[in-house]
Parts: C-alpha cells; sequence; structure tokens
C-alpha cells in the first residue's frame, strides 16, 4: 500500500457548477491539477472530495456546494499500450475521443461506448457505462483488468478482480465516492476498419419492436431503438430499430482511416424554453418516423454517426433552454419489461410529456454493486425543466417500482433516497465498503446527500 506524500497546492477557485442536463446547479470549489503528483494537496486542503471528469453525466452526480471538486481532465496521459494484445494503461482523464484518435489508426476500438466521446475513462468506470451492445457484452468494467484508486486517507490501493476485489467491484457504478481513480489497465476491441454496418428497421408498435430486437440480436452486436414517446394506441412505441456491426473490412496497407465524417455544428445559444412542447416534438417525431430510411437492408456507415450522433451537435444541451432538462433513464427486468414500457409511454403521451430523444435498448447481465443495468430492458427520455416534471418523474418511479426496475444514477436529478434503496437491494453491501474505506465520508456529492450515500 503507497503512501501520498504532498507537494505545493494547485490552489481552489470558485465556479458555477451542473451536470450535462443543466439541472440542478450549484455554487462549488474546484481544483485542477496538472499531474497525479500534484493530487496529495488536493486531498490535504479539504475535508470533502469529489472527482469530476468532463462533467457529462446528466444530474447532481459530479458537483457539490460542499466538497472539492477535482477535475481530472488533465491527467490524460497514456502509460502504456500492448500492441499485440490490446491492452491500454492510461489515467483517468484520457477521455474516448482521444483514445479513438490514437487507436482506431491501428486498428483498435473501445469495447464499450457511451452515446459521446466526450466521456473520461475514470468517469465511465465510476458510472460503469453501458453502450449500444449490453445485450452481448456486458458494461465497461467488464473490459477493465484492473485500476489503481486513491482512498480517502490519500493511500493508493490496486484493484482487481482478485486483489481488493470487494472495492473493485464497488468503485464501478460507485459515481466517484469510494476514491479518486488514479489508473486504469482495459482491454481495447480489435477492428478492421473505421467503418460499421448498419440496418435500420421501422417498427410500427412497441410489440413489434420487441420482436424484432429478439430477432436481431445474435446476428449484431449493437442495438438500439429511437422511441416516438408521444404515439398512442395501436402506434404506442413505434420505433426505428437501429442495428450495427463492425464492418469485416481490412484496412489497405498504408491507410489511415478517417476519424472524422463530417464537420459538425454549435448550437450558439439557449433556445427559449417554450419551442420543445408536444406539438413541436410530436411534429419531429412524426417527420422523423416516416423519412427515415429504413429498408432492413445493410448499409456501411462511418463510426462517427452510428456511435455519436449527438456530437454532431456541440453544446446540444442549449436545445432545452436556460432552465436545463432532465434525462430519465430506467431499466426493467425481461419478464415485466413490455407491461412496464406501455405504463409508461402510455403515461407520458398522457401527460404529453414529450422527449425527442427517446431511446429503448436491451440490456444482459448485472455487474458492479450499484451498476445500473439488469437483465431487461431500458428506456431513456430528455425532458425539459417545465411545471409539473417532478410529480410526473414520481409516477414514472411508481411504476419502475412495481415492475421491479431501477433508475440510472448517472442520469438521475430527482430519485427520493426512499425509492433508491428499494431499487438497489446491494446498497448496504456497497455502504459496508464505502465506510471501511471511507469512514468520515470524505467523498461526496450532491447526489450522494439527496440519497444518503453515507
Amino acid at each position: 500500500m503507497e503512501s501520498l506524500k504532498a507537494i505545493q497546492s494547485p490552489g481552489t477557485a470558485e465556479t458555477r457548477l451542473s451536470g450535462w442536463g443543466r439541472y440542478p446547479s450549484c455554487q462549488g470549489h474546484i481544483v485542477n491539477p496538472e499531474s497525479i503528483s500534484a493530487l496529495p494537496n488536493c486531498f490535504a486542503q479539504t475535508d470533502g472530495l469529489l472527482p469530476r471528469g468532463m462533467g457529462r453525466s446528466y444530474g447532481d452526480a459530479a458537483i457539490s456546494n460542499s466538497s472539492t471538486v477535482i477535475l481530472t481532465r488533465r491527467l490524460n496521459q497514456i502509460l502504456d499500450f500492448d500492441e499485440e494484445k490490446g491492452i491500454l494503461r492510461c489515467q483517468p482523464g484520457l477521455n474516448f475521443e482521444e483514445l479513438i484518435n490514437t487507436f482506431l489508426p491501428r486498428g483498435w476500438f473501445p469495447p464499450v461506448t457511451p452515446g459521446t466521446k466526450y466521456v473520461t475513462m475514470g468517469g465511465a468506470l465510476a458510472s460503469d457505462i453501458h453502450g449500444k451492445n449490453h445485450h452481448k457484452d456486458g458494461s465497461f468494467v467488464n473490459f477493465v483488468n484492473s485500476f489503481k484508486i486513491i482512498c480517502a486517507d490519500g493511500e493508493k490501493l490496486n484493484c482487481s478482480r482478485n486483489e481488493n476485489s470487494e472495492l473493485f467491484h464497488a468503485t464501478a457504478g460507485g459515481m466517484g465516492l469510494t476514491g479518486l481513480i488514479s489508473e486504469l489497465e482495459l482491454s481495447l476491441l480489435k477492428v478492421a476498419s473505421p467503418y460499421v454496418l448498419v440496418k435500420k428497421i421501422r417498427c410500427k408498435n412497441l410489440a413489434e419492436t420487441y420482436e424484432q430486437i429478439e430477432a436481431n440480436e445474435k446476428d449484431y452486436p449493437y442495438s438500439v431503438s429511437w422511441i416516438d414517446c408521444l404515439a398512442a394506441g395501436s402506434s404506442l412505441g413505434r420505433s426505428i430499430l437501429i442495428l450495427g456491426k463492425h464492418a469485416d473490412k481490412s484496412l489497405d496497407a498504408g491507410e489511415t482511416p478517417t476519424l472524422e465524417a463530417r464537420q459538425g455544428i454549435t448550437i450558439p445559444f439557449d433556445m427559449p424554453s417554450w419551442i420543445l412542447n408536444r406539438y413541436s416534438i410530436g411534429s419531429f417525431n412524426q417527420l422523423y418516423y416516416t423519412v427515415q430510411e429504413a429498408s432492413g437492408q445493410e448499409k456501411v456507415s462511418h463510426f462517427n454517426p452510428y456511435f455519436y450522433p449527438l456530437d454532431f451537435l456541440a453544446d446540444w444541451n442549449r436545445l432545452y433552454g436556460k432552465a436545463g432538462f432532465i434525462q430519465y433513464q430506467c431499466a426493467l427486468p425481461q419478464e415485466n419489461s413490455k407491461a412496464g414500457l406501455e405504463e409508461i409511454l402510455t403515461l407520458s403521451s398522457k401527460r404529453g410529456r414529450s422527449s425527442f430523444l427517446a431511446v429503448l435498448k436491451k440490456f444482459g447481465k448485472a455487474q458492479g454493486l450499484l451498476s445500473f443495468p439488469i437483465p431487461g430492458y431500458t428506456l431513456t427520455l430528455d425532458m425539459p425543466v417545465k411545471d409539473g416534471l417532478f410529480e410526473f418523474t414520481k409516477e414514472l418511479d411508481e411504476i419502475v417500482l412495481k415492475h421491479g426496475g431501477r433508475i440510472y444514477l448517472a442520469k438521475d436529478a430527482c430519485l427520493s433516497a426512499e425509492n433508491f434503496r428499494k431499487m438497489y437491494p446491494a446498497l448496504p453491501e456497497w455502504l459496508a465498503i464505502k465506510r471501511g474505506v471511507d469512514p468520515k465520508n470524505r467523498f461526496s456529492s450532491s447526489l450522494a446527500e439527496r440519497l444518503q450515500l453515507k
């Protein structure tokens, strides 16, 4: 067990903090170390601590007005890479864009990736992110061989499935509350090119969506459905299912793959809140469902528009206005998922709580103690913060609980501590591990305070 030695303090600054949803926000203190060696003084100068990568969790997981927020973005060095096995050792601030730009030209790709490249490896582990391939490959921690973590007392521990294994599984999905990850070793995926074979299928309702997902899951490791959450009646749950697999096409000798398929645009200002309503989004959903080319035939796509479509719109969170938005993501167990999703979509349509970014994915086996995925299905809804929103999310929570489901902490902004405990039965075990490495509860966040994680 290695002890950290203090050096010159990097100092703190006060700033406004929020997640990607821009709700909630708080005034907080940040410190921005340039190197791992600067971390001891970050620990020494404050009682409360919270690591933060690029702030792409949506709610209050990476903000605090009582803890000093340690920005890890500059801790992004690549420490080692095994070219034959695809094993990468890196610092926590390395993000998916940097990983892809460095290793895709050499034939390697992230084995699990979120819907944006602007997430760090430390954040990916803390949230135990899932991608479009969870039904086949599981979550991010499946490909993490080991990591080093700096605990609340400044000690550095090596964690793997064989060494400090309890802390290993508590940190995956532990939302940065068990310590600060200083180094990770993960296995990358060997790919032949930067291209993906994509197949789109138009599904007329939720039953047909389920049928097509199940029929295609063996042939396509990647699967995601865009759902029209405002459709009702016989069209309830109509969708565009988007399947994908890496193109089996070797790069020509000496060829360097193009990493950017197209030039993105930036949302320059906060949109007026009245623009997004059930009528405008309903019109968009109708148009999107109708014009999508969904012939069921495979087409070659660059990896960027398939894996990271929203990265084309820089600052797209400004579309929801100054008040911000929440992303409500729930998972429902396989046996109850169809009935639960029908209730949620029916209620969404009835209440007019519109979302043009509503997606459905299938999940496989669960992982860490607080990891979100459970075998079944997950639905994601983006909703602007407006009057009545949180009364509506309470209704959704009750449906999720009734069907044995749970809410994703990396997206959450409004779940109650009581309901959280009902959704995560492994919480007592996680809390015991947390108290063992952080008895004074130094690592905390606004989310941790709201959910009473101490």
